[in-house]
């Protein structure tokens, strides 16, 4: 009896939402926005006035002139989860991001917990922007801020010095002896385009990851999209490319105007400008800094009152926060409450003690999205389960044939289970190659987070050759690559997309791994407030969530009919526990 009631709660726990919209019916909300909307709602979001300031800060200290590639891998790292996002847009035009997503693949509890860290993340970008402002007035905003953008990177081009990007110690004596007490000299390193080496372009590509964090938003407008398979992929890829390049342009025009030893850590851009002669260009960047504050106003505000819309309306969170308003057709009880989360959260909180916090969330979100979209890709149409009651249908027809055999060749069931996996037969999904690569997946997911544990923790140790770290790695990562290859060989689902994730499963798999180890350079104290956070979450999933899941009344409204009609397909012994 135990048994059976905490099997029944933990079939709970992992209720799946399915991919189709409820009912069939239309969004409540307001279908308004263009592919144009969304690119302007993801570059405004993404490219804020940390556009004006990290590149300073970075190569100061550093990266130096390599700076232009942190940038670079910090925006490929960010395409990998990007790619991975312009798919499941395209499959699951809802609103609700990353959080609808885990809900459809992974199960109820992750979904909650993937949209609890959302409202985290965007609760924090709530207390350094401010409130919601219109998709026009953003796109005005963004226009400005690039040309600014646009004035720096030719201004760096125009004044800037090649000899920047080579700089020596004798270049570092010189401008110690003239330096002044209006800034202070940062370290030369080693001098050249890499002073810091390669750990320095690493320790700055970590940090210059978290500028290209903001993209996400572009895919909780699902329902407010007018052509949300098209534009959701096309939104994403076109708004990292734009900030890739502002923020590459930036950092290289910064660069070539000052020694990187020189940059003014508090505000370089207006500093650079004084030290080559454009004094005036200062008002310009002052200007570009006002524009982009103002353009990420909305890409703050945005998703989170849709993130709270879509798990209320889905029953998690208390069913009054999905109510939208009769003209403006939009969450009206989740916006304000939104407003009112932040201000109280700023009230209390410094917001140095929440920053890590956003990567937390967004990290975790990213890698749920990876492993869905690596999931789902594998898993056979909703719409096909008459297929799996023939599937059913034909094991039960041919149940002697199969005895005999396992009898007579006992010793040839590993191999045949080995074999089927390596190569299946079937060139479709089905169940059990669903299953298959679920149980994958979750293995994978639980390696990389013990390798990225051993690359955070044990560097030295791994590197400088020690036993039981050399040995550990190579276990896990022949470990990954074998369990990989098995994923790589299951028929993959052929539905026809706008748009779908290249080289799986290597790319999804590329991403979690990135994102689980930046999770891991967070500090204890960082990891002690989510858990706090996660606490208040878990409290309101199990005292409210789980008892009034949407999935939960779907799940015992149609038990009764869906018996009936299995009882008259399938042979009653299918079902031995139903009446």
């Amino acid at each position: 009896m135990l048994c059976q009631r905490v099997c029944q709660f933990g079939q709970k726990l992992v209720r799946r939402r399915p991919l189709e919209t409820r009912g069939g019916s239309e969004s409540h909300l307001a279908r308004c926005l263009s592919t144009m909307d969304l690119v302007a709602l993801g570059v405004g979001s993404t490219l804020g006035a940390g556009v004006y300031i990290l590149a300073g800060a970075v190569a100061k200290d550093k990266a130096g002139p390599a700076i232009v590639i942190c940038f670079l891998v910090a925006a490929l790292t960010s395409v990998l989860s990007g790619l991975c996002y312009a798919e499941f847009g395209a499959r699951v035009p809802c609103s609700g991001s990353s959080y609808l997503y885990s809900y459809v693949t992974v199960g109820q509890l992750c979904a909650f917990i993937t949209g609890w860290t959302l409202i985290l993340s965007y609760v924090i970008g709530l207390l350094v922007l401010g409130a919601s402002e219109s998709a026009l007035v953003t796109k005005i905003f963004t226009g400005m801020n690039l040309l600014v953008l646009s004035f720096i990177f030719l201004s760096g081009f125009i004044k800037g010095d090649v000899h920047h990007w080579k700089l020596t110690q004798q270049d570092y004596e010189l401008a110690k002896s003239g330096s002044n007490d209006t800034y202070s000299l940062g370290p030369l390193g080693s001098g050249g385009f890499v002073p810091f080496g390669f750990d320095g372009v690493l320790r700055g590509a970590a940090t210059c990851f978290y500028a290209f964090v903001g993209f996400d938003c572009i895919a909780t407008a699902g329902e407010e999209a007018r052509n949300p398979q098209r534009s959701i992929p096309l939104g994403i890829v076109i708004s990292l490319f734009i900030c890739f390049l502002a923020y590459f342009g930036v950092s290289a025009a910064l660069t070539l105007m000052v020694p990187y030893y020189q940059i003014h850590s508090d505000s370089p851009l207006p500093q650079a400008f004084l030290y080559v002669g454009w004094a005036p260009a200062r008002y310009v960047v002052a200007a570009g800094t006002l524009c982009a504050l103002s353009s990420s106003l909305l890409g703050a505000m945005f998703p989170m009152p849709r993130v709270i819309y879509a798990m209320a309306e889905d029953g998690l969170l208390f069913r009054c926060l999905a109510r939208v308003h009769v003209r403006t057709r939009t969450p009206i009880i989740a916006t304000v409450v939104s407003g009112t989360l932040a201000a109280f959260m700023a009230l209390l909180f410094e917001l140095s003690d929440l920053v890590d916090l956003m990567s937390i969330g967004t990290l975790l979100a990213y890698s749920l999205v990876a492993f869905s979209v690596l999931v789902l890709r594998y898993q056979p149409d909703q719409d096909l389960r008459k297929n799996e009651k023939t599937e059913v249908e034909i094991t039960e027809v041919k149940p002697e044939p199969e005895a005999s055999s396992l009898a007579s060749v006992p010793e040839a069931g590993n191999s045949k289970t080995l074999k089927s996996l390596c190569n299946p037969i079937n060139t479709i999904p089905t169940r059990k190659s669903g299953q298959t690569v679920y149980g994958c997946a979750l293995l994978l997911a639980l390696l990389l987070t013990i390798l990225c544990l051993i690359l955070a923790q044990w560097p030295s140790n791994l590197f400088s050759g020690d036993p039981l770290c050399t040995t550990s790695a190579g276990l896990l990562l022949l470990l990954i690559f074998g369990i990989t290859f098995i994923i790589w060989r299951q028929p993959q689902n052929p539905t026809p997309l706008n748009f779908k994730v290249p080289a799986l499963p290597v790319l999804p798999l590329m991403s979690i791994f990135v994102n689980i180890y930046l999770m891991m350079q967070m500090t204890p104290r960082t990891w002690a407030q989510f858990g706090i956070w996660m606490l208040i979450g878990f409290a309101i999933y199990f005292g409210y969530g789980i008892w009034h899941s949407m999935e939960k009344t779907n799940d015992e409204q149609p038990r009764a009919s869906s018996s009936q009609t299995a009882d008259k397909s399938v042979p009653s012994a299918e079902f031995p526990h139903r009446k």
